[in-house]
């Protein structure tokens, strides 16, 4: 590969161009759109539950009642934001990163406009436990389709290589932050909150290995170098606390790899 179409990510090749190419692109890319959409469909869902949001979406949430904007909106403009801040701790986007920034929010707003407020707990905790549910399985798909990840995570796991604190304690200052601004400014938390806290660690863990991608033996004869696992980028220490976006341990030698961005994140 060239300069001009490669850089790093703690240490492995990434770009926007890198991995459109070799095994299983045709079932990598649905499972990343297919996956980004879910995660915009499940946010959706717990928005429309009222019992509590993810840590980003309690963020969104506030500025979308702060600016009279939609939630999508502002999840794609908070998108842009965040990615900007990659430019000073030299980390650069996969397909993944750019199409996140813009069809979660998309998703976001599709379903919004198509489910109706629900009143009442019977009807408010089934949408909860589903938005989770559905938010488990939106991880696993697109984290395990390796395109890079998402804006969010890609701020925690640089600042993790710039500062050189663990993951645990970069990922847990920045949802504090991103709580504690969104709930001053009128975004949702409550017992939702919580539960996908303590949720989507196990749930991501589960669907990566669901919908592991393989990647090709290295010395197949033919293969074109890096082609499956070009955008399977290493941090420095495996992650030991469970996140929006990913597990907290190994996925198995068919899955993603252990020190992936995709074990260190909580969402995108």
């Amino acid at each position: 590969m060239s300069q001009s179409t490669t850089t790093t990510l703690g240490g492995s090749p990434l770009s926007i161009a890198s991995g459109l190419h070799g095994r299983h692109l045709t079932r990598r890319l649905v499972q990343l759109y297919a996956g980004l959409t879910l995660y915009g469909v499940s946010s959706a869902l717990l928005v429309r539950s009222g019992l509590g949001l993810e840590p980003w979406g309690v963020l969104h949430q506030g500025l979308a009642e702060k600016s009279g904007l939609t939630i999508g909106v502002v999840s794609i403009v908070v998108g842009a934001a965040v990615l900007l801040l990659w430019i000073p701790i030299r980390q650069r986007p996969g397909l993944g990163t750019v199409s996140n920034v813009f069809v979660i929010g998309l998703a976001m707003d599709g379903t919004l406009a198509l489910v109706p407020d629900v009143h009442g707990l019977a009807g408010r905790i089934p949408l909860l436990v589903l938005g989770i549910l559905l938010n488990g399985v939106a991880t696993g798909l697109y984290i395990a389709a390796r395109f890079g990840p998402g804006p969010r995570d890609g701020l925690m796991t640089g600042l993790h290589r710039l500062t050189g604190r663990s993951i645990r304690l970069v990922r847990t200052a920045i949802e504090i932050a991103v709580v504690a601004t969104g709930f001053l400014l009128g975004g949702s938390v409550g017992i939702g909150t919580v539960l996908y806290a303590l949720a989507i660690g196990p749930l991501a863990q589960f669907f990566l290995r669901w919908f592991a991608v393989p990647e090709p033996e290295p010395d197949v004869p033919g293969a074109p170098p890096g082609a499956d696992s070009a955008l399977s980028a290493d941090t420095s220490e495996p992650v030991a606390a469970p996140s929006s976006d990913a597990p907290e341990s190994a996925v198995g030698p068919s899955s993603v790899s252990p020190a992936t961005p995709g074990q260190a994140i909580l969402r995108r």
